[in-house]
């Protein structure tokens, strides 16, 4: 996956699953460009204990709303 930088930085989002109606919650988002993007909680590299490549980033959901995922297009 190539960075921002070689991308552009503007991505348009489409909302495809969240386990709330409103407000800020973990959420899953379809890109313009291929791709997901997952809103979360984020979990450092320290405290998972692995080696997390600069510039990335882990990211926490619940297991539920990947099932979300699952059942939209």
């Amino acid at each position: 996956m190539t960075n921002d930088d070689d991308r552009g930085p503007e991505v348009a989002l489409r909302l495809i699953a969240t386990l709330c109606g409103h407000g800020s919650c973990p959420t899953i988002y379809r890109t313009d460009r291929g791709t997901l993007v997952v809103q979360g909680t984020p979990i450092s590299a320290e405290a998972a204990g692995i080696d997390l490549p600069e510039g990335e980033l882990l990211i926490e959901i619940p297991e539920d709303l990947l099932g979300e995922v699952r059942t939209r297009p």
